[in-house]
């Protein structure tokens, strides 16, 4: 291996991180996602300011400092192709949540078969942030399968996608990005401005892995007894309803793909948002959740070989 070039050793090392997540899931203690979260969090405090300035000064470190670190040991590494491998498939196993996301959908469906609502109802925060005192099994269902829909693209797809193109600091950075996201993106009137660089940054880095999350479920609809053509269809009709510029992209392909209506009233804590419907059919029910792990499944193998080609290519260049 000691002749395999750095694109060659960032391929390989991308498609074992994606079978050990697919073997072994997150890791079960000391993540260095969580690790990272904290970290984030304690640079949040020391420089949170009600200003878009102060989060974009929160957001190029919080990004920055993981992306040079990526980059310094991708120089490093650009002569000894087994320790790089072994660096870019550690970094591609920490940052991808494609078993997990599968395992959760997969209990939701079965607390939902057995009718048991306070168990799936504590469940749902394992998957999103929605308020489920109040959801039924259709609302419950459906939270799901939009929650596997995006973050098949969030946690397994857009990872892969620039790790493919940039290696380990492209891992990294999206990672860094999409977390930061999730902890000061959202709205509130405490990160109204503050976060608003960090979201607008996640947005932009998701704008084409979530389209290529479209396509491939799109390419995956049979695997849940969907068709390709209906599935591109709905993907081209709702795709844009959706007020983010990159979930309505992967949810109306699932939703296609699945045969069902998702979209509809959302409750969050302290809040709520109406969705438009995306697809045609009725609400999904349980079994539709264990078929969205099927596609999500899918969809992550696909990403991880096109991940694979995008490495060799740089590589060669």
């Amino acid at each position: 291996m000691a002749r395999l070039g750095p694109g060659t050793a960032d391929a390989a090392g991308l498609i074992a991180g994606y079978l050990l997540d697919a073997a072994l899931g997150d890791p079960r203690r000391f993540h260095p996602v969580a690790g990272f979260g904290t970290a984030a969090g304690a640079l949040e405090r020391r420089l949170y300011a009600p200003t878009r300035r102060s989060g974009a000064a929160f957001t190029a470190i919080a990004v920055g400092v993981p992306a040079a670190a990526g980059l310094a040991a991708s120089v490093a590494t650009r002569r000894l192709p087994i320790a790089r491998a072994v660096l870019v498939a550690a970094a591609t196993w920490t940052v991808l949540g494609g078993r997990t996301l599968r395992r959760e959908s997969r209990i939701m469906a079965k607390h939902l078969d057995r009718d048991d609502l306070d168990a799936a109802r504590g469940r749902l925060n394992h998957l999103c942030g929605r308020d489920p005192s109040q959801l039924d099994a259709p609302e419950l269902a459906r939270a799901t399968v939009e929650s596997v829909a995006e973050n098949t693209s969030d946690a397994v797809v857009a990872p892969l996608f620039w790790g493919g193109v940039l290696g380990l600091p492209g891992l990294l950075a999206y990672r860094a990005a999409n977390t930061l996201d999730a902890m000061v993106g959202h709205r509130s009137d405490r990160y109204a401005r503050f976060g608003t660089p960090s979201a607008r940054l996640d947005d932009a880095l998701n704008l084409v892995p979530s389209r290529l999350t479209g396509l491939l479920t799109i390419a995956s609809a049979p695997i849940a007894g969907g068709s390709p053509r209906e599935t591109l269809r709905v993907w081209r009709r709702d795709r844009n309803d959706h007020p983010s510029p990159n979930a309505g992209q992967c949810e109306s392909a699932m939703a296609g793909a699945l045969g069902v209506r998702l979209g509809g009233r959302n409750v969050y804590f302290g809040r709520s948002e109406t969705r438009p419907f995306l697809g045609d059919g009725p609400k999904p029910k349980a079994v539709h959740l264990r078929r969205a792990a099927r596609v999500s499944g899918l969809v992550g193998f696909g990403a991880a070989v096109i991940a694979a080609g995008a490495a060799l290519i740089r590589g060669r260049r």
